[in-house]
Protein backbone atom coordinates (compact mmCIF):
# COMPACT_ATOMS: atom_id res chain seq x y z
CA UNK A 1 0.00 0.00 0.00
CA UNK A 2 1.37 3.46 -0.68
CA UNK A 3 0.37 6.72 0.69
CA UNK A 4 -0.63 10.07 -1.29
CA UNK A 5 -1.62 13.91 -0.38
CA UNK A 6 -3.54 16.17 -1.99
CA UNK A 7 -3.37 19.75 -1.19
CA UNK A 8 -5.65 22.56 -1.50
CA UNK A 9 -3.41 24.41 -4.13
CA UNK A 10 -2.62 27.68 -2.45
CA UNK A 11 0.89 29.17 -4.25
CA UNK A 12 1.80 30.24 -0.82
CA UNK A 13 1.66 26.76 0.37
CA UNK A 14 3.21 24.51 -2.04
CA UNK A 15 6.06 24.06 0.78
CA UNK A 16 3.04 21.57 2.08
CA UNK A 17 4.08 19.13 -0.54
CA UNK A 18 7.47 19.03 1.28
CA UNK A 19 6.73 18.94 4.04
CA UNK A 20 4.41 15.13 2.78
CA UNK A 21 7.49 13.98 1.20
CA UNK A 22 9.57 14.57 4.68
CA UNK A 23 6.66 12.68 6.24
CA UNK A 24 7.47 9.69 4.08
CA UNK A 25 3.99 9.99 1.94
CA UNK A 26 4.82 8.44 -1.91
CA UNK A 27 2.81 11.41 -3.51
CA UNK A 28 1.52 14.42 -3.62
CA UNK A 29 -1.20 15.94 -5.75
CA UNK A 30 -2.37 18.84 -6.56
CA UNK A 31 -5.84 19.82 -8.06
CA UNK A 32 -7.08 21.75 -11.13
CA UNK A 33 -9.73 24.17 -10.74
CA UNK A 34 -9.29 27.41 -11.79
CA UNK A 35 -12.05 29.36 -10.59
CA UNK A 36 -11.54 28.41 -7.04
CA UNK A 37 -7.67 27.83 -6.26
CA UNK A 38 -4.12 28.79 -7.54
CA UNK A 39 -2.79 27.42 -10.93
CA UNK A 40 -1.80 23.49 -10.03
CA UNK A 41 1.17 23.72 -12.52
CA UNK A 42 2.71 26.75 -11.20
CA UNK A 43 2.25 25.13 -7.83
CA UNK A 44 4.07 21.62 -8.99
CA UNK A 45 6.82 23.81 -10.46
CA UNK A 46 7.75 25.17 -7.33
CA UNK A 47 7.43 21.56 -5.66
CA UNK A 48 9.52 20.37 -8.26
CA UNK A 49 12.85 22.22 -7.22
CA UNK A 50 12.03 21.89 -3.60
CA UNK A 51 11.70 18.04 -3.02
CA UNK A 52 13.79 14.95 -4.27
CA UNK A 53 11.71 11.80 -3.65
CA UNK A 54 8.42 12.43 -3.18
CA UNK A 55 6.11 11.58 -6.68
CA UNK A 56 4.15 14.85 -7.89
CA UNK A 57 1.68 15.52 -9.99
CA UNK A 58 -1.84 16.91 -11.15
CA UNK A 59 -4.89 15.74 -8.84
CA UNK A 60 -6.55 15.92 -11.25
CA UNK A 61 -6.17 18.05 -14.16
CA UNK A 62 -9.35 19.04 -16.04
CA UNK A 63 -10.07 18.34 -20.18
CA UNK A 64 -12.35 20.59 -20.25
CA UNK A 65 -10.49 23.78 -19.79
CA UNK A 66 -7.10 22.79 -21.18
CA UNK A 67 -6.55 21.49 -24.53
CA UNK A 68 -4.88 18.50 -24.72
CA UNK A 69 -1.36 19.53 -26.27
CA UNK A 70 -1.41 22.46 -23.85
CA UNK A 71 -1.77 19.25 -20.63
CA UNK A 72 0.39 17.20 -22.28
CA UNK A 73 3.05 19.93 -22.82
CA UNK A 74 2.77 21.51 -19.25
CA UNK A 75 3.05 18.34 -17.16
CA UNK A 76 6.09 17.46 -19.59
CA UNK A 77 8.01 20.78 -18.63
CA UNK A 78 6.99 20.15 -15.00
CA UNK A 79 9.18 16.05 -15.74
CA UNK A 80 12.10 18.95 -17.07
CA UNK A 81 12.27 19.76 -13.38
CA UNK A 82 11.60 16.85 -11.32
CA UNK A 83 12.62 13.84 -13.88
CA UNK A 84 10.79 10.66 -12.73
CA UNK A 85 8.67 11.71 -10.12
CA UNK A 86 6.16 13.24 -12.35
CA UNK A 87 2.67 11.55 -13.07
CA UNK A 88 -0.58 13.24 -14.52
CA UNK A 89 -4.08 12.93 -12.84
CA UNK A 90 -6.59 13.64 -15.55
CA UNK A 91 -10.31 14.10 -15.38
CA UNK A 92 -13.77 15.61 -16.56
CA UNK A 93 -14.09 18.04 -14.81
CA UNK A 94 -16.58 17.98 -12.19
CA UNK A 95 -15.93 21.51 -10.23
CA UNK A 96 -14.14 22.84 -12.76
CA UNK A 97 -16.58 22.68 -15.47
CA UNK A 98 -19.68 23.16 -13.10
CA UNK A 99 -18.08 25.99 -11.20
CA UNK A 100 -18.68 27.78 -14.43
CA UNK A 101 -21.89 26.62 -15.06
CA UNK A 102 -21.04 24.36 -17.54
CA UNK A 103 -21.50 20.58 -17.49
CA UNK A 104 -18.49 18.11 -17.34
CA UNK A 105 -16.65 16.77 -20.66
CA UNK A 106 -18.70 14.47 -22.65
CA UNK A 107 -17.08 10.70 -22.52
CA UNK A 108 -16.97 10.50 -25.95
CA UNK A 109 -14.35 13.55 -26.05
CA UNK A 110 -12.30 12.56 -23.00
CA UNK A 111 -11.54 9.44 -24.37
CA UNK A 112 -10.12 10.51 -27.48
CA UNK A 113 -8.60 13.54 -25.31
CA UNK A 114 -7.14 10.68 -23.55
CA UNK A 115 -5.63 8.97 -26.70
CA UNK A 116 -4.31 12.27 -27.70
CA UNK A 117 -1.99 13.22 -24.15
CA UNK A 118 -0.89 9.76 -24.28
CA UNK A 119 0.25 9.69 -27.73
CA UNK A 120 1.87 12.91 -27.33
CA UNK A 121 3.86 12.25 -23.82
CA UNK A 122 5.29 8.87 -25.55
CA UNK A 123 6.94 10.86 -28.18
CA UNK A 124 4.49 9.88 -30.85
CA UNK A 125 3.18 11.90 -33.67
CA UNK A 126 -0.95 11.75 -33.48
CA UNK A 127 -3.55 13.35 -35.85
CA UNK A 128 -5.12 15.95 -33.65
CA UNK A 129 -8.59 17.87 -34.41
CA UNK A 130 -9.40 21.43 -33.21
CA UNK A 131 -12.18 23.24 -34.19
CA UNK A 132 -13.05 21.04 -36.46
CA UNK A 133 -9.63 21.05 -38.52
CA UNK A 134 -7.55 17.70 -38.08
CA UNK A 135 -3.69 17.61 -38.44
CA UNK A 136 -0.89 15.62 -37.79
CA UNK A 137 0.96 17.09 -34.16
CA UNK A 138 4.40 16.06 -32.42
CA UNK A 139 6.58 18.06 -29.76
CA UNK A 140 9.68 19.35 -31.93
CA UNK A 141 12.74 20.77 -30.53
CA UNK A 142 13.10 17.52 -28.25
CA UNK A 143 16.83 17.82 -27.63
CA UNK A 144 16.71 21.05 -26.12
CA UNK A 145 14.81 19.57 -23.21
CA UNK A 146 12.09 22.73 -22.98
CA UNK A 147 9.98 19.57 -21.87
CA UNK A 148 11.47 15.88 -20.84
CA UNK A 149 9.49 12.91 -22.53
CA UNK A 150 12.65 10.47 -21.77
CA UNK A 151 11.40 9.56 -18.19
CA UNK A 152 7.81 8.30 -18.96
CA UNK A 153 5.16 10.00 -17.21
CA UNK A 154 2.38 7.60 -16.62
CA UNK A 155 -1.32 9.18 -16.79
CA UNK A 156 -4.11 8.02 -14.25
CA UNK A 157 -7.85 8.64 -15.03
CA UNK A 158 -10.12 9.71 -12.72
CA UNK A 159 -13.47 7.91 -13.87
CA UNK A 160 -16.93 6.42 -12.35
CA UNK A 161 -19.12 5.34 -15.51
CA UNK A 162 -18.69 2.80 -17.52
CA UNK A 163 -17.56 4.16 -20.38
CA UNK A 164 -14.95 6.89 -18.66
CA UNK A 165 -13.66 3.33 -16.86
CA UNK A 166 -13.33 1.51 -20.54
CA UNK A 167 -11.72 4.91 -21.53
CA UNK A 168 -9.27 4.55 -18.65
CA UNK A 169 -8.60 1.08 -19.45
CA UNK A 170 -7.99 1.60 -23.48
CA UNK A 171 -5.04 4.79 -22.36
CA UNK A 172 -4.24 4.59 -18.50
CA UNK A 173 -1.23 3.66 -16.25
CA UNK A 174 -4.07 3.89 -13.35
CA UNK A 175 -7.56 5.11 -11.88
CA UNK A 176 -8.27 7.41 -9.31
CA UNK A 177 -11.77 7.38 -7.53
CA UNK A 178 -13.69 8.37 -4.52
CA UNK A 179 -15.37 5.41 -3.58
CA UNK A 180 -14.86 2.50 -0.91
CA UNK A 181 -17.60 0.51 -1.85
CA UNK A 182 -16.39 -3.18 -2.32
CA UNK A 183 -18.71 -4.25 -5.15
CA UNK A 184 -18.41 -0.71 -6.79
CA UNK A 185 -14.72 -0.95 -6.97
CA UNK A 186 -14.82 -4.32 -8.79
CA UNK A 187 -17.55 -3.53 -10.80
CA UNK A 188 -15.18 -0.84 -12.20
CA UNK A 189 -12.01 -2.62 -12.37
CA UNK A 190 -13.90 -4.77 -14.47
CA UNK A 191 -14.94 -2.29 -16.80
CA UNK A 192 -11.61 -0.74 -16.80
CA UNK A 193 -10.32 -4.43 -18.09
CA UNK A 194 -12.83 -4.32 -20.79
CA UNK A 195 -12.13 -1.41 -22.05
CA UNK A 196 -8.32 -2.43 -22.42
CA UNK A 197 -9.46 -5.85 -23.88
CA UNK A 198 -11.42 -3.77 -26.37
CA UNK A 199 -8.39 -2.25 -27.99
CA UNK A 200 -6.28 -5.52 -27.48
CA UNK A 201 -4.23 -4.21 -24.05
CA UNK A 202 -3.48 -6.04 -20.89
CA UNK A 203 -3.52 -4.14 -18.08
CA UNK A 204 0.14 -3.89 -16.65
CA UNK A 205 0.80 -5.76 -13.30
CA UNK A 206 1.33 -2.30 -11.66
CA UNK A 207 -1.68 -0.49 -13.01
CA UNK A 208 -2.01 1.95 -10.29
CA UNK A 209 -5.78 2.20 -8.28
CA UNK A 210 -6.08 5.56 -5.98
CA UNK A 211 -8.84 6.12 -3.43
CA UNK A 212 -8.96 9.81 -2.94
CA UNK A 213 -10.77 10.38 1.11
CA UNK A 214 -9.44 11.99 4.37
CA UNK A 215 -9.03 10.80 7.45
CA UNK A 216 -9.07 11.70 10.78
CA UNK A 217 -7.32 9.70 13.81
CA UNK A 218 -9.61 10.22 17.14
CA UNK A 219 -7.66 10.84 20.37
CA UNK A 220 -8.80 8.41 23.66
CA UNK A 221 -11.96 9.06 24.27
CA UNK A 222 -12.52 11.36 21.32
CA UNK A 223 -15.83 11.67 19.32
CA UNK A 224 -16.91 12.19 15.59
CA UNK A 225 -18.36 15.40 16.07
CA UNK A 226 -15.58 16.66 18.15
CA UNK A 227 -14.14 20.51 17.10
CA UNK A 228 -10.83 19.09 15.62
CA UNK A 229 -12.16 15.81 13.80
CA UNK A 230 -14.75 18.51 12.13
CA UNK A 231 -12.05 20.66 11.08
CA UNK A 232 -10.00 18.19 8.84
CA UNK A 233 -13.00 16.49 7.53
CA UNK A 234 -15.62 18.33 7.35
CA UNK A 235 -14.95 20.07 3.76
CA UNK A 236 -14.85 16.51 2.72
CA UNK A 237 -18.37 15.97 3.66
CA UNK A 238 -19.60 19.44 1.86
CA UNK A 239 -17.80 18.63 -0.92
CA UNK A 240 -19.40 15.34 -1.43
CA UNK A 241 -22.73 17.01 -0.81
CA UNK A 242 -22.15 19.74 -2.98
CA UNK A 243 -21.64 17.07 -5.61
CA UNK A 244 -24.70 14.67 -4.83
CA UNK A 245 -26.61 17.92 -5.06
CA UNK A 246 -25.21 18.44 -8.77
CA UNK A 247 -25.90 14.94 -9.80
CA UNK A 248 -29.12 14.84 -8.25
CA UNK A 249 -30.38 18.31 -9.82
CA UNK A 250 -28.87 17.05 -13.42
CA UNK A 251 -30.54 14.05 -13.26
CA UNK A 252 -34.29 15.12 -12.57
CA UNK A 253 -34.51 15.49 -9.01
CA UNK A 254 -34.66 11.78 -8.27
CA UNK A 255 -35.04 10.97 -4.64
CA UNK A 256 -33.31 7.61 -5.43
CA UNK A 257 -29.89 9.79 -6.12
CA UNK A 258 -30.02 11.09 -2.62
CA UNK A 259 -27.69 9.35 -0.46
CA UNK A 260 -28.86 7.86 2.50
CA UNK A 261 -26.56 9.21 5.20
CA UNK A 262 -27.28 12.80 3.49
CA UNK A 263 -31.22 12.31 3.58
CA UNK A 264 -32.36 12.91 6.47
CA UNK A 265 -30.97 16.72 5.79
CA UNK A 266 -31.58 17.60 1.59
CA UNK A 267 -34.61 19.48 2.28
CA UNK A 268 -32.86 21.61 5.11
CA UNK A 269 -30.29 21.89 2.35
CA UNK A 270 -32.49 22.43 -0.47
CA UNK A 271 -33.92 25.36 1.66
CA UNK A 272 -29.76 26.53 1.89
CA UNK A 273 -29.76 26.76 -1.88
CA UNK A 274 -33.16 28.45 -2.49
CA UNK A 275 -31.94 30.98 -0.09
CA UNK A 276 -28.62 31.82 -2.04
CA UNK A 277 -28.55 35.72 -2.75
CA UNK A 278 -27.61 34.50 -6.60
CA UNK A 279 -30.50 33.81 -9.11
CA UNK A 280 -31.32 30.57 -9.69
CA UNK A 281 -29.00 30.30 -13.04
CA UNK A 282 -25.87 31.65 -10.44
CA UNK A 283 -26.16 29.28 -8.01
CA UNK A 284 -23.42 27.67 -9.27
CA UNK A 285 -20.96 30.15 -7.84
CA UNK A 286 -22.21 29.56 -4.07
CA UNK A 287 -22.56 25.97 -4.47
CA UNK A 288 -19.14 25.30 -4.10
CA UNK A 289 -17.97 27.87 -1.95
CA UNK A 290 -15.38 26.39 0.55
CA UNK A 291 -15.16 23.04 -1.81
CA UNK A 292 -12.60 20.88 -0.14
CA UNK A 293 -10.85 23.73 1.67
CA UNK A 294 -13.34 24.67 4.31
CA UNK A 295 -16.69 24.38 5.38
CA UNK A 296 -18.58 27.91 5.48
CA UNK A 297 -20.55 28.38 8.77
CA UNK A 298 -23.79 28.18 7.61
CA UNK A 299 -23.29 24.10 6.19
CA UNK A 300 -21.30 23.19 9.63
CA UNK A 301 -24.68 21.62 10.42
CA UNK A 302 -24.62 19.32 7.59
CA UNK A 303 -21.40 17.85 9.31
CA UNK A 304 -22.55 15.08 11.29
CA UNK A 305 -21.87 12.06 12.85
CA UNK A 306 -23.78 10.05 10.34
CA UNK A 307 -22.00 11.83 7.45
CA UNK A 308 -18.92 11.82 8.69
CA UNK A 309 -18.98 7.95 9.54
CA UNK A 310 -19.98 7.69 5.38
CA UNK A 311 -18.00 9.93 3.80
CA UNK A 312 -14.66 9.92 5.32
CA UNK A 313 -12.26 7.33 7.46
CA UNK A 314 -12.32 8.09 10.77
CA UNK A 315 -11.85 6.09 13.80
CA UNK A 316 -9.08 5.03 15.93
CA UNK A 317 -5.75 3.85 14.81
CA UNK A 318 -6.58 0.55 14.56
CA UNK A 319 -10.06 1.43 13.25
CA UNK A 320 -7.89 2.99 10.35
CA UNK A 321 -5.53 0.65 9.66
CA UNK A 322 -8.44 -2.07 9.22
CA UNK A 323 -9.99 -0.20 6.92
CA UNK A 324 -7.19 0.77 4.94
CA UNK A 325 -6.38 -3.58 4.79
CA UNK A 326 -10.19 -3.63 3.51
CA UNK A 327 -9.01 -1.45 0.67
CA UNK A 328 -6.05 -2.97 -0.28
CA UNK A 329 -7.74 -6.47 -0.61
CA UNK A 330 -10.24 -4.81 -2.72
CA UNK A 331 -7.82 -3.60 -5.02
CA UNK A 332 -7.16 -0.11 -4.26
CA UNK A 333 -2.92 0.96 -4.09
CA UNK A 334 -2.72 4.25 -2.78
CA UNK A 335 -5.14 5.80 -0.11
CA UNK A 336 -5.19 9.45 -1.02
CA UNK A 337 -6.15 12.01 1.95
CA UNK A 338 -6.90 15.73 1.78
CA UNK A 339 -7.61 17.41 5.06
CA UNK A 340 -9.15 20.82 5.43
CA UNK A 341 -6.49 23.47 3.75
CA UNK A 342 -6.12 25.10 7.30
CA UNK A 343 -5.65 21.55 8.82
CA UNK A 344 -3.69 20.10 6.52
CA UNK A 345 -0.35 19.63 8.77
CA UNK A 346 -1.73 18.25 11.43
CA UNK A 347 -3.55 15.75 9.57
CA UNK A 348 -0.71 14.59 7.55
CA UNK A 349 1.00 14.20 10.76
CA UNK A 350 -1.09 12.29 12.45
CA UNK A 351 -1.94 9.77 9.34
CA UNK A 352 1.91 9.76 9.17
CA UNK A 353 2.73 9.20 12.58
CA UNK A 354 -0.01 6.36 13.38
CA UNK A 355 -1.00 4.91 10.57
CA UNK A 356 1.62 4.48 7.88
CA UNK A 357 4.01 2.43 10.01
CA UNK A 358 1.71 -0.66 9.80
CA UNK A 359 2.17 -1.12 6.14
CA UNK A 360 6.28 -0.05 5.96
Amino acid sequence: MQFGVTIAPHIDRWDLIRYAEQLGFDRAWVPDSQMIWSDCYAILALAAVNTKRIKIGTGVSIAGTRIAPVTAHSIASINQLAPGRVFLGIGTGHTAMRVMGQDPIPTKEFREYLRVVRKLLDGDAVDYTYRGNTREIQFIHRDRYFINLDQRIPMYVAANGPKACQAAGAYADGWVTIGRDAGEINARLDQIKAGAQATGRKLPADFHTVLFTVTSVLRPGEKLDSERVMNEVGPWVTCELHFFYEIWKKLGEKDEMIPPHFANMWDEYLKRVKNFSLPENARFRQIHDGHATYVPPEERRFVTPETIRASTIVGTPEEIIAQVRTLEKNGIKEVNIMPGADYAHQGFHDFSDMIMPAFR
